[in-house]
């Protein structure tokens, strides 16, 4: 069973920062995408900042500037260094990554999500 534990959330004020770390653990053959959504309340999932399969970076242009987006392979962990906080920052932060790994016995790629973990920005 593959598993992703967020680390890091917390309350700031704004022009603060914070650190949030996703490790990925179960039997895993490759992590192929791994990076950061965020979701306000009221408000759609968005896409934070992400390592692509190939990868690559993307990032939303709000955090460009402010936010960097890091990994450690050998623990299959990413994390996301956010400067320069601002209260529009305010969401749960969630981790999302493509796992190939032995389910069952049985190599299995698939997406999985972290539990969240709530930032906030007080102005």
């Amino acid at each position: 069973q593959v598993q992703l534990v967020e680390s890091g959330g917390g309350l700031v004020q704004a022009g603060g920062s914070l650190r949030l770390s996703c490790a990925a653990s179960g039997d895993i053959f490759s992590v192929d995408a791994m990076g950061w959504y965020r979701q306000a309340p009221g408000k759609q999932r968005e896409l934070v900042a992400t390592f692509t399969s190939g990868g690559t970076t993307n990032s939303a242009d709000s955090v460009k500037g402010r936010f960097t987006i890091s990994r450690d392979n050998t623990k299959n962990t990413v994390y996301l260094q956010m400067n320069m906080l601002k209260p529009e920052d305010t969401a749960v932060y969630y981790c999302n990554a493509a796992i190939t790994a032995r389910i069952k016995g049985i190599m299995t790629h698939l997406q999985y999500w972290g539990q969240g973990t709530q930032v906030t920005v007080s102005s």
